[in-house]
């Protein structure tokens, strides 16, 4: 009997123990696909970004190099999410980070 309750908690834990792979495996593939999408903004004029995603949803912020970091948050199924572009003093996006985004 006893072997049995440590059978049933094995097979117990390893399907946990996938579940959790098979999570951050999406979780992985959507980021990768959230930093295509939104990395092409990357080189382009801010004016293109704008036109296709709207105003910022926060104010100016001038990080450290002197560069506007543009806000975008959102939320899907009750989770935010937060993309950051940075913006050089020629207009030109220089950089892109996302947290959050599924």
């Amino acid at each position: 009997m006893r072997y049995l309750k440590t059978f049933f908690t094995l097979v117990i834990v390893l399907i946990l123990l996938s579940g959790c792979q098979t999570i951050k495996k999406k979780s992985d593939e959507v980021a990768e696909r959230e930093n295509e999408k939104f990395g092409l903004f990357v080189g382009k004029q801010v004016n293109e970004m704008k036109l296709e995603l709207g105003a910022p949803t926060e104010d100016l912020i001038i990080n450290e190099a002197g560069n506007e970091v543009l806000v975008y948050k959102t939320k899907k199924y009750g989770i935010p999410c937060e993309r950051k572009f940075e913006v050089n003093t020629n207009g030109i996006i220089v950089g892109f980070s996302s947290s959050g985004c599924i």
